[in-house]
């Protein structure tokens, strides 16, 4: 019979409930269970795939196509297992499956309303997900006492009388110098109360390590033991939390709490990545985008530093403004990535930058729209055409780069090309050398690619294009021989994972640590 664990948030959002979540699943199934995880997220949008980066951060592509909160990401990179789109409930998604019911008459004329009908729901969609697995870890997206979370929240409450659930609440312990204030705390977990709910662990947030009389009194005021109040400090990295959390025993209290006996995780494996992430060695590595915050690009940043461990080198992340790219900025770098993404918005700055790691053989790697860029600024450097995606330019003289659709042999009729496509790659080939294989599978995010008609014109210059969809036979992979320039149409930072690091960030960093030692 699965459990269910719930973990919900109070006194202020972004306290890293994902990363907590992920940690614990770490560590159980580290403990032998079979676990699984899904989120909450109590938006009215269906999903998060029209959200602004600059809102909520990179949009996370799952393997069915799903585009999710990136919190997912954390999912897959910690537990190592996929989950599907199902994994994601979202209020569009519940009130859109209540109201598809309700039209076909599938509550026999009832007055259908919050209690029963899309509390229902919500406990029913939990319990198809936690079919096969031994725990069920339900993260809860926003803070305790939204008003768009309570219809969730009821759920939860009803969930506790039909399933074994334990609740896990993470709050805020603001500094004022030395005292850990614990009254936002106290006041979150009346909040819950009030819906129902009593916490069975409180995990503190705080930027030290929770002093013993802060956890005495978290346990006198909010009715725990005092060895279930757990901290939750700032850490090296957010690598280093399952280890953290271990070490407190956070296992045990949830083992005890759900009547299981008690395990021991073992977690040897991770304990050898989090030793490897501090190496001596350094390089630079430019990303060139027009977001330069850390998660907008999150996947990126994770995949570099799953990369540089394996190998023993710190990448140094240097976060260029696309609408604002100097050489100055480009000459201190060893390596280079341009991302992927949506718009008109600094289009000339990667171009420029790509133009720039090409001509200086400096290690490159373009993801979706770097694909794209890097066929707009060879056709305009090399063959001196006026080319351009006819995403930016409807009206260019020379469509180097179409919608997916119109460069396919067949008419595919979609717009948006989403998740996992097989790819065969060119043996030989430099990427198929760094994969060690030749039929891939990569996950997808875009709508627009080569135009075949310029392939045999840009080969001519010694662009090779070495990878091919086996849905359409669209082209996948670019590449140059004899330097590391490569751009994929895919996201490959997406199955980057910390105990496997991703070919592609593994062979970028190699590259371009051999510019420096």
């Amino acid at each position: 019979m699965t459990k269910y664990i719930i973990v919900t948030g109070g006194v202020m959002s972004g306290l890293g409930k994902g990363l907590l979540s992920s940690s614990i699943g770490t560590i159980l199934k580290a403990c032998g269970y079979k676990v699984s995880i899904a989120k909450i997220d109590p938006y009215v949008n269906i999903d998060a795939g029209t959200m602004s980066p600059f809102e909520h951060g990179e949009v996370f592509v799952l393997n069915d196509g799903g585009e999710v909160d990136l919190d997912f990401g954390h999912y897959e990179r910690f537990l190592g297992n996929g989950v599907t789109s199902k994994n994601n409930l979202t209020t569009g998604k519940i009130f859109s499956s209540v109201i598809e019911k309700e039209r076909k008459g599938d509550y026999l004329g009832k007055t259908v309303q919050i209690v029963p009908h899309v509390t229902r729901e919500v406990i029913e969609t939990l319990k198809d997900l936690g079919n096969g697995n031994d725990i069920l870890i339900v993260e809860v997206g926003g803070t305790v006492g939204d008003i768009e979370g309570m219809a969730f929240m009821e759920a939860l409450r009803m969930l506790k009388n039909e399933e074994e659930v334990i609740n896990i609440h993470l709050t805020y312990l603001p500094l004022s110098g030395i005292d850990q204030k614990t009254k936002p705390t106290q006041h979150s977990v009346i909040q819950m109360r009030k819906i129902g709910i009593t916490p069975d662990i409180i995990v503190g947030r705080c930027n030290q390590e929770l002093l013993n009389k802060t956890k005495e009194k978290i346990a006198l005021f909010c009715d725990v033991k005092e060895n279930a109040v757990i901290s939750d400090p700032t850490l090296n990295s957010v690598y280093e939390l399952p280890l953290h959390l271990a070490k407190a025993k956070i296992h045990h209290r949830i083992q005890e709490k759900l009547g299981l006996h008690i395990r021991e995780p073992s977690l040897t494996e991770w304990e050898g990545f989090v030793e490897s992430l501090n190496p001596e060695k350094t390089i630079d590595v430019g990303i060139v985008g027009k977001y330069s915050q850390g998660d907008t690009y999150l996947s990126i940043v994770e995949a570099l530093t799953h990369a540089g461990a394996k190998l023993g080198i710190h990448v140094n992340i240097k976060w260029i403004n696309s609408e604002n790219v100097s050489e100055k900025e480009l000459k201190g770098l060893s390596g280079l990535i341009t991302p992927g993404g949506f718009g008109g918005r600094g289009i000339e700055g990667k171009i420029s930058a790509i133009k720039w790691a090409r001509q200086n053989k400096i290690p490159w790697l373009g993801l979706c729209l770097g694909f794209q860029l890097a066929v707009v600024e060879i056709a305009q450097t090399e063959l001196g055409l006026n080319a351009n995606s006819t995403e930016f330019n409807s009206q260019t003289e020379e469509p180097v780069i179409i919608p997916h659709w119109e460069a396919s042999q067949d008419i595919m009729g979609g717009t948006m090309r989403l998740g996992s496509i097989d790819v065969e790659l060119e043996k030989g080939s430099q990427v198929a050398k760094l994969y060690g294989i030749t039929e891939i599978s990569e996950r997808h995010r875009h709508r627009y690619g080569l135009n075949p008609k310029y392939r045999k014109t840009l080969e001519g210059v010694g662009l090779r294009f070495t990878g091919i969809s086996h849905v359409d036979e669209t082209i996948e992979v670019l590449e140059i021989p004899k330097q590391f320039f490569i751009g994929v149409q895919y996201h490959p930072e997406f199955q980057s994972r910390p105990l496997k690091p991703h070919p592609l960030f593994v062979g970028l960093v190699k590259s371009a640590s051999e510019q420096v030692f």
